[in-house]
């Protein structure tokens, strides 16, 4: 390949590195907007946070169950990629476990509103919930193992029904403010802790 042909490829490859992250940030920003306001947030506000056009917002998803969906799956995956990366830099599984969980509730404050919206306009909200399982659970697994393995928490826990425990806490939060989801779930976590 000439010179010429590299350089074009490099283009192009930077142009979709631009582009992914981009989107990147367009959909972080509407996950910031959903949990701030709902699924139902004017768009030019997602738009703003983003720094962006409300076209840019349209191009990419035609619809605002496009960009529900989309979401969705952004948190899924930002969540799945946070558990390894806690368990490298937390001090000890405990504390990667106790981090995720924070983070995965962060997630589901925003999926209450996003699986309304879903439940209703889409019949693809199956196939979401089941991805939702298979990129999560091994993730909860593997954070639970590791904090058992090293004695700071009771053997036993199942993932999913950690997962499901935390759901069950959270769920009704954004309808009663005098309720704190956040604290029961932290004596929920800080219940794994082995007794000394």
């Amino acid at each position: 390949m000439n010179d010429n042909g590299e350089s074009k490829g490099q283009a192009a490859r930077s142009e979709r590195a631009d582009a992914r992250r981009n989107k990147e940030t367009l959909l972080s920003a509407a996950a910031e907007v959903f949990v701030a306001s709902g699924v139902e947030a004017p768009v030019r506000d997602i738009a703003a946070k983003a720094g962006v056009g409300v076209g840019t917002i349209y191009r990419h998803f035609p619809t605002r169950a496009d960009l529900i969906v989309a979401v969705y799956r952004h948190q899924v995956e930002a969540c799945a990629e946070a558990g390894p990366a806690l368990l490298e830099s937390s001090p000890t599984p405990y504390a990667a476990l106790r981090d995720w969980i924070s983070l995965f509730v962060d997630f589901l404050v925003t999926k209450h509103g996003l699986a309304a919206v879903l439940h209703s306009h889409s019949t693809g909200f199956d196939t979401l919930h089941a991805y939702f399982l298979d990129r999560l659970v091994p993730v909860c697994t593997r954070l639970l193992d590791a904090a058992a393995e090293s004695g700071e928490i009771r053997s036993g826990m199942e993932a999913y029904e950690l997962m499901r425990g935390v759901g069950n806490l959270c769920a009704g939060a954004d309808s009663d403010p005098r309720y704190d989801a956040r604290r029961l779930v932290d004596l929920l976590i800080t219940g794994l802790r082995r007794p000394r």
